[in-house]
């Protein structure tokens, strides 16, 4: 539970960092982000939220709404404290990258991830999944006909995933390195509020999930 909540918390900081969003808004780009398989709730995000609130890496702010209505929402934005945290933990590498809560989060951002970091995370859920791939094909026999099917379905699922890590490992291996894009530093981002930003746009977050959902 703790790992789905970091990796949720690292992808709201992700998606304030490309603008402020409000709740609804983020709910959207997040479930676009981390893929059908997993429909994000207000019960899961608002919690997030706030203890993001209280880390001091997102910030309120009201506005008005757009249209005729008078009512005022309020705008999240990151801090430079939150983007100070972002840039230090998409530069992690270790395993907790590589596992099934945090992979498509993680690859989602590989734009701002330099290409050494990009290569471990890559070769790490290869070799993770294909010592899943090697548990199964070596798992003892005697299923009933449908959990044949069930097993012969999951270990094609992963064999897939192994062939499309390892086209994008040799891919990253045999590209020339090209910088990430910047996370901007805590002493140099000045705070923006929701009327500096403008609304957001929903074309960059739409790609970077139709890639995250190749792998669910």
């Amino acid at each position: 539970m703790a790992r789905k909540a970091a990796s949720l918390e690292l992808a709201v900081l992700g998606l304030l960092h490309e603008s402020p969003l409000h709740g609804y808004e983020l709910r959207k780009r997040l479930n676009l982000l981390l893929g059908w398989g997993r429909l994000l709730s207000y019960g899961s995000l608002y919690p997030a939220l706030k203890r993001l609130l209280r880390a001091g890496w997102i910030t309120e702010v009201t506005a008005a709404s757009p249209g005729v209505s008078r009512r005022q929402r309020i705008v999240y934005q990151i801090t430079p404290a939150g983007k100070k945290f972002f840039g230090e933990e998409i530069t992690d590498s270790g395993p907790s990258a590589w596992e099934d809560d945090n992979f498509n989060m993680r690859f989602a951002f590989f734009s701002r991830t330099d290409a050494d970091v990009r290569l471990g995370i890559l070769e790490g859920r290869r070799s993770r999944l294909q010592e899943r791939l090697d548990r199964a094909q070596h798992a003892a026999g005697g299923d009933d006909r449908y959990l044949s099917e069930l097993r012969r379905h999951s270990i094609e699922s992963v064999e897939r995933e192994v062939r499309w890590l390892t086209d994008l490992i040799n891919a990253e291996r045999s590209t020339p390195e090209t910088p990430a894009k910047p996370v901007t530093p805590a002493t140099s981002a000045p705070s923006r509020t929701a009327a500096d930003t403008g609304p957001a746009d929903d074309t960059t977050t739409t790609s970077a999930a139709t890639v995250a959902d190749a792998t669910t």
